[in-house]
């Protein structure tokens, strides 16, 4: 199994920035791409941003785009993501994903077997 653990969450007034880390153990975090994914009360999981298993390639949803940028660090088993310019809209509780999939969408987290626990971003107007 691999674990996943979320830190770095908190609230933040409007404009401010915030970085979220992932750590991950139990297997090997190369093998895995990474996503985060976001929750906002009464509403689906969304896709927020996703990075291949050598850290070369990232993807953003439109909304986070220029705003956010993830990151990984595969010697200490990390994925983290970088958040400036947030808005209210980014309230949410933050999880971090891995999958084992080659090929195909990034964008469903039904493609993604492991998750965190989730970590709390609120952002104050």
């Amino acid at each position: 199994q691999l674990q996943l653990v979320e830190s770095g969450g908190g609230l933040v007034q409007a404009g401010g920035s915030l970085r979220l880390s992932c750590a991950a153990s139990g297997r090997t975090f190369g093998n895995y791409r990474m996503a985060w994914f976001r929750q906002a009360p009464g509403k689906e999981r969304e896709f927020v941003a996703t990075i291949n298993r050598g850290g070369g390639i990232t993807d953003y949803a439109d909304s986070v785009k220029d705003r956010f940028t993830i990151s990984r660090d595969n010697a200490k088993n990390t994925v983290d993501l970088q958040m400036s310019s947030l808005k209210p809209g980014d309230t949410a509780t933050y999880f971090c994903a891995a999958g084992a999939f080659f090929g195909g969408s990034v964008y469903f987290k039904d493609r993604y077997g492991y998750w965190g626990q989730g970590t709390q971003v609120t952002v104050s107007s």
